[in-house]
């Protein structure tokens, strides 16, 4: 028999239920305080670095975002992309199975609601939150950097602070749904949990260091010959490198947040010709330079829930 009424319907319904659920609820609460700590401790102690060497950079803002001030060993893209998909995995572990646990899918179903609504209602709801987050992680930072700067920033600097939120929310959005398609996979939270965390190590400690360079060398041969090195080895490496969400997200914020950034692959001398190097991009080429990375990470983002929703489809549900 066909269903009457679109699959979506109450969808907007379970995303209002699971959004307030999501911003009232204690591991909400905790996020939010790590948000804070991290924000207040990174911009602050970039702030101090910068007003100790102003007038060197012209786009101060986007030194706040990229520079490793000291004492603290990392910059706050790095803490970024740490903290965003462990933010996002947190959400997403349990968005499923937890309905299983309960006792509680069945009787959801029941009502006039289709898997399709429940499915994107959780997910929707799940990525506003994870957004809020991130949103309220980079106005606390520009907040202080504009208190302890004393200047706001320029319209390039804010359109590409912009830009690199709304990857940074799409990075996020990967490991949410790949939290989401394990809280489908699996009845147990904790084994959802540690499948999306093993997921994201595999990427962001063994890919690029280990996995990558053996599946490149099988393919293209050693990274160098007799006539030097491997072009072919090179373009290889360059295309497994960039399956890792982790590598996308960390050339976005390079090509963005890096103004003088003209490529994001290998160059050759003979195109380096008249280039004048050292020069910042405008916002618009740094943006044509990241378009297909972007899409890259939204396209991830869809193609991992659509996996979720295929394999929710199939689930026997029983009370």
């Amino acid at each position: 028999m066909r269903r009457s009424g679109s699959p979506f319907t109450g969808a907007a319904i379970v995303l209002a239920k699971e959004a307030a659920d999501q911003l009232s609820g204690v591991r909400m609460v905790v996020i939010e305080a790590l948000v804070f700590l991290i924000a207040l401790v990174l911009a602050w102690f970039s702030t101090t670095t910068i007003r100790e060497s102003i007038g060197q950079s012209p786009f101060l803002f986007l030194r706040l975002l990229t520079m490793a001030p000291e004492p603290i060993p990392f910059s706050f893209i790095d803490t970024v992309g740490l903290v965003a998909p462990i933010i996002a995995i947190a959400l997403g572990f349990d968005a499923v199975n937890a309905e299983f646990n309960q006792r509680t899918l069945s009787r959801i179903l029941a009502q006039p609601i289709y898997r399709d609504a429940l499915l994107l209602g959780k997910f929707l709801a799940r990525l506003l939150a994870l957004s809020i987050a991130l949103l309220s992680l980079w106005l606390l930072v520009l907040g202080v950097g504009f208190l302890r700067l004393g200047l706001p920033p320029s319209g390039e600097e804010l359109i590409r602070m912009l830009g690199f939120l709304v990857a940074t929310i799409a990075y996020g959005g990967v490991w949410l749904a790949a939290a989401f398609l394990f809280s489908i996979l699996f009845r147990a939270p904790a084994t959802a949990a540690l499948a999306a965390l093993g997921l994201w190590l595999v990427f962001s400690f063994f890919w690029s260091l280990i996995i990558r360079p053996l599946v490149a060398t099988l393919i293209a041969g050693p990274p160098e010959d007799i006539f030097g090195p491997n072009l072919a080895y090179i373009q290889t490496s360059q295309v497994l490198d960039r399956i890792s969400p982790n590598t996308l997200y960390a050339e976005i914020a390079l090509a963005l947040l890096q103004p003088a950034t003209r490529t994001l692959g290998p160059v050759f001398i003979s195109q380096l010709r008249g280039a004048l190097l050292g020069a910042p991009l405008p916002a618009t080429q740094s943006f044509i330079l990241v378009w297909p990375q972007l899409t890259g990470l939204i396209a991830a983002m869809i193609l991992i829930f659509a996996a979720g929703y295929i394999v929710f489809q199939r689930q026997e549900i029983r009370a």
